[in-house]
């Protein structure tokens, strides 16, 4: 919604726009396969080296230490030897001299050892501390003859963890949507999931008209999301095991922006029936709808808080759009946000404390994708290209990802929290839009 002044527009207007940002969102579209740009790098990230895994047989078409090497640099944290600089491949604790590994300025080593019995793939993984020379972490995993980027990316998260003490997201998930324009008002748009770092991209809905807002259950196991299909604004949730569909009950007018709540028992949306965009929950066991808001105001984009007692939303209440949080008990409403002129399309961290916005300082100036420090106030932005929207953040409150431009076309791009690293994962040749993070999966 970047871009829309909610204060200056009516209400049927604003519907208008609505729809119509819908086809200024997406051009054209051919695959969905995304490639890792670093654009911008962390100052003195820690040194690490990972070997290659010992494997005898034939050669597989995932490389286990390729897959923790890239996962650990897009953490912005690490910095992964390349391994033509390697001045041996050691594959057990005996075979490796530190003395090496201390000549070309590695912190740490990573080693480890992949075979395969019974239709299952077996790895075996250990840490090193170049400095101390002592082993800091050891483990293994099994995994199916498919899950080879399941097993490397489970080995990063360990990895991740031990280092820093923060749990990985390396095994996490984004959706996004993309989108193909073929003139006359005509279009395809599906609604995708791929690793997180936009590996194995699966299509889990193609529909000739828009798809948006996808919404992750805290379980990961379903998506909802607005489908136009039906030529008006309708809300989904999908199984994305079994791609089993349920529609929920629709109402005249704007049927739209769905977020779950933490205990996966009801959802925030966003309804027009009774003439104004107003927030309502709506109950998935007993089917209860309830109103949340009340105001001639345009309020929209509800989130849910990591207490489940409280959400956020956007309104232009004020006269701009700004964030506002509201006790789901009481209906008592808080402004979150004072700084910039236009704050919308908030998220918070798991741990309550950063809101990230898509955030303009004043009017005519561009849309950034900005962090709150909501304990002490503290407002800075995390980007500094154009036009940037829908900013979903990683479970473990480490990176943003968001969808931005770049020459014309829609990417999606990723932001640490602090602002200091970023990568892009643009699609190869089409436009993509409206990304969501997944919860952690296990």
């Amino acid at each position: 919604m970047a871009g829309t002044d909610f204060a200056k527009v009516g209400v049927a207007m604003w519907k208008k726009l609505w729809l119509g940002l819908v086809a200024l969102c997406f051009a054209s579209m051919a695959r969905a396969e995304l490639t890792i740009e670093i654009t911008k790098g962390m100052d003195n990230p820690t040194p690490i080296a990972v070997v290659p895994f010992q494997w005898q047989g034939q050669p597989l078409n995932d490389d286990i230490a390729q897959i923790v090497g890239a996962d650990l640099q897009r953490s912005g944290q690490f910095n992964p030897l390349d391994r033509g600089k390697m001045l041996n491949w050691p594959h057990d604790q005996s075979q490796i001299f530190y003395r090496d590994w201390s000549i070309l300025k590695q912190d740490y080593l990573v080693i480890g050892r992949l075979s395969q019995a019974g239709g299952q793939y077996h790895a075996e993984f250990e840490l090193y501390d170049v400095l101390r020379e002592q082993r800091v972490l050891s483990g293994q995993v099994n995994g199916g003859m498919n899950n080879l980027r399941d097993i490397a990316h489970y080995i990063s998260d360990q990895i991740y963890e031990k280092l820093t003490g923060i749990r990985g997201a390396f095994s996490t998930r984004i959706a996004y949507v993309s989108a193909q324009q073929f003139g006359g008002g005509k279009g395809s748009y599906r609604m995708i999931v791929a690793d997180a770092d936009g590996a194995r991209p699966r299509t889990i809905l193609e529909s000739g008209e828009p798809i948006l807002s996808p919404a992750w259950s805290r379980d990961g196991k379903r998506l909802a999301y607005v489908s136009f299909e039906t030529s008006r604004p309708a809300i989904y949730i999908q199984d994305l095991s079994t791609g089993q569909r349920q529609r929920l009950k629709s109402f005249p007018g704007l049927n739209g922006a769905p977020s779950w709540s933490p205990d996966g028992r009801k959802l925030a949306l966003v309804l027009s029936k009774d003439g104004n965009p107003e927030i309502y929950t709506f109950d998935l066991q007993t089917l209860q709808l309830e109103r949340m808001t009340n105001h001639f105001a345009i309020d929209t984009e509800p989130s849910w808080m990591p207490d489940g007692q409280s959400m956020i939303f956007t309104s232009d209440r004020g006269g701009q759009p700004q964030i506002y949080k509201m006790n789901v008990f009481t209906k008592d409403v808080q402004r979150l946000t004072f700084v910039g002129n236009y704050n919308a399309k908030g998220k918070l961290s798991a741990d309550g404390r950063f809101l990230v916005t898509v955030h303009r300082e004043s009017r005519g100036a561009n849309f950034h994708v900005a962090v709150t420090d909501l304990q002490n106030g503290r407002v800075f932005s995390l980007t500094d290209t154009t036009l940037d929207e829908s900013p979903s953040i990683a479970p473990n409150g480490t990176m943003v990802i968001y969808a931005t431009k770049e020459g014309g076309r829609g990417v999606l791009s990723v932001v640490s929290m602090d602002g200091r690293f970023k990568y892009r994962l643009p699609d190869a040749t089409g436009d993509v839009r409206e990304p969501a993070w997944s919860p952690f999966l296990n």
